[in-house]
């Protein structure tokens, strides 16, 4: 799915959900999202905020993209985790699309997962959609993770031998795992 500005430009109102971190964008700033789902295949490229407000119908789109895969439920993702992944965008100065390995994880699929690694936490700020585990194109993972931690928000993990890293609006602390 791709929305443009013309696609957004008519969406209603929305109150904006209090998030873990104070905002640091202008509130008329044109935020953007490029999302690839490597277990789904799925793309999304859209603008989710613009004239002070999250797009709701973009917002949508973006809960149904991270939903979990395993079982198909939707759950809705906290604006701040977009605004922490435009925010590294922003930081590494790429346009690139962000590639998903984990977005919403439904409680039956974190336990499974929980159950099978001691790298899964058992409340996992996945679970409540505050979560996004990704890898960025054209940057290197340990460029990524230092981005993500130069912005002071929320938890960063960084998982080389896996190749991703973890970013949460939950609070601010950082871990390594493999």
């Amino acid at each position: 799915m791709k929305l443009g500005l013309g696609a957004c430009a008519s969406a209603g109102l929305s109150a904006a959900p209090a998030l873990s971190w104070a905002n640091p964008f202008n509130s008329n700033d044109i935020r953007t999202v490029a999302l690839h789902n490597l277990h789904t295949g799925e793309m999304l490229e859209a603008v989710y905020f613009e004239q002070g407000d999250y797009i709701p119908d973009v917002l949508e789109a973006v809960n149904h993209q991270l939903r979990d895969y395993r079982n198909g439920k939707v759950h809705p993702i906290n604006p701040g985790v977009l605004d922490l992944l435009h925010a590294v965008s922003e930081r590494t100065e790429s346009r690139a699309t962000f590639q998903v390995i984990s977005g919403y994880r439904s409680p039956e699929t974190n336990a499974m997962l929980h159950e099978h690694s001691g790298e899964v936490a058992k409340r996992s700020l996945h679970v409540q959609g505050m979560a996004i585990d990704v890898r960025l194109p054209g940057v290197e993972l340990r460029h990524l993770h230092a981005a993500a931690l130069s912005l002071g928000r929320g938890g960063v993990g960084y998982y080389p031998g896996s190749d991703f890293v973890h970013m949460d609006v939950g609070p601010v602390r950082s871990w390594s795992g493999t």
